[in-house]
């Protein structure tokens, strides 16, 4: 094997290790927010009558939620006296 095709596959396996320590290090820097998105916008699990993604049917829909930045999801502007949070809320949840 010739040192250039040595170095090029070299290459490849560090770029294929940066690679994956990158998105690994993205998906931790993340968290579920539950709360703040718009109706039909959030990630996954809006709750009951809701199968995931796109699903909720209320802005600001209590059990729906979104990947936010990690430490961010409590920070979020919402209109009036809402929050986002961590776990489930029962406010804004449409009736069954």
């Amino acid at each position: 094997m010739s040192k250039t095709l040595k170095t090029a596959a070299l290459l490849g396996a560090v770029a294929t290790a940066v690679a994956a320590h990158g998105t690994a290090a993205s998906a931790a820097e993340k968290e579920k927010c539950y709360g703040v998105s718009l109706a039909g916008e959030n990630d996954c699990a809006a709750g009951p009558g809701t199968t995931c993604a796109g699903t909720s049917t209320v802005d600001y829909q209590g059990n729906a939620w979104t990947m936010v930045d990690a430490g961010t999801c409590t920070e979020i502007d919402l209109p009036g006296e809402r929050m986002g949070s961590l776990e489930p809320l029962e406010r804004d949840v449409p009736k069954s």
